[in-house]
């Protein structure tokens, strides 16, 4: 009988199984959100795009004002001492940083003492081999959440309804629309629209999270001379577009072949989305050795 492979957890300078592992009941980021997070891809024991979530990390700490004293090598240390105890060739690694622990109160505590957590548990990438040939479907739905989702808070109750009601509806992913019927994302993913052969997803701004897998797209994209347009697109726009992609760390790549039902160009995935997942496939395996089977 296989014994099951350890499911670790790093927390405040502490290395524990998962299931050991807690948090203060006053800590800022289970009562407040008050925490960031980021999620990285584990593919060959290598972490794909590593300096990209460091950078957007600090950033995001920046915005909330949470001095994390970690050096970039620290948390490297920390990562890749998870991934080996928890001998996972392929995985996530989670890390979230909360500005710590204080008497409950709105305002910011006078003495902060930030909080980081990091786990590590195996993923299967190989199972979107199967999506992507296949393709999947999405759903519309109002954006009801805050005005600064380019911030990766741990603030994530709209996310969570989007992808349940998305779940529940059998569809893979919910887009966010807005008021006037900008398509702005996904609950965890980047949107994408090819029309006459040009990539379109909305721009950077407060509205979207800017997606390590966006950006990643965006530079291979244009590498392969494969036109891209940063601007926003309606529901229509993507409904009667030739077809339709989303983006993500776990996903990489999917191509989505229905929305609300309705099938996009002719409901199958097509040729500009296979060519832009054999890029992304082959930055993958650049970076990490890894390849689908």
């Amino acid at each position: 009988m296989s014994v099951p492979m350890p499911q670790h957890a790093y927390v405040d300078g502490q290395y524990m199984a998962i299931r050991d592992a807690t948090v203060p009941i006053e800590d800022r980021g289970l009562q407040f959100a008050d925490s960031i997070y980021e999620v990285c891809a584990v593919l060959n024991g290598r972490l794909l795009d590593w300096p990209a979530h460091l950078q957007r990390m600090r950033r995001n700490l920046s915005a909330l004002f949470i001095p994390l004293s970690h050096s970039d090598a620290a948390l490297g240390q920390i990562a890749r001492r998870l991934i080996a105890g928890s001998r996972a060739t392929d995985g996530l690694l989670y890390i979230q940083v909360s500005r710590g622990s204080a008497r409950r109160d709105h305002g910011f505590p006078g003495v902060v003492h930030p909080r980081l957590m990091m786990t590590m548990r195996r993923f299967d990438f190989h199972q979107r081999a199967g999506q992507q040939a296949r393709g999947v479907s999405v759903m519309s739905i109002p954006d009801q959440r805050w005005g600064r989702v380019d911030i990766k808070t741990t603030n994530l109750l709209a996310n969570v309804l989007a992808k349940q009601d998305a779940r529940a509806a059998g569809h893979f992913e919910a887009w966010f629309v807005a008021e006037d019927g900008t398509v702005r994302e996904g609950g965890s993913t980047n949107a994408w629209i090819v029309r006459g052969g040009t990539l379109h997803t909305h721009p950077l701004s407060a509205h979207i999270l800017p997606g390590i897998a966006r950006d990643s797209l965006i530079r291979l994209a244009r590498a392969a001379q494969i036109p891209v347009v940063e601007a926003p697109f309606s529901l229509d726009d993507a409904k009667g577009a030739d077809e339709a992609l989303l983006t993500s760390t776990t996903a990489p790549l999917l191509p989505v072949v229905s929305i609300d039902g309705q099938p996009v160009g002719n409901g199958t995935p097509g040729p500009v989305a296979a060519r832009l997942a054999s890029l992304v496939a082959d930055e993958i395996h650049r970076q990490t050795g890894w390849r689908s089977r």
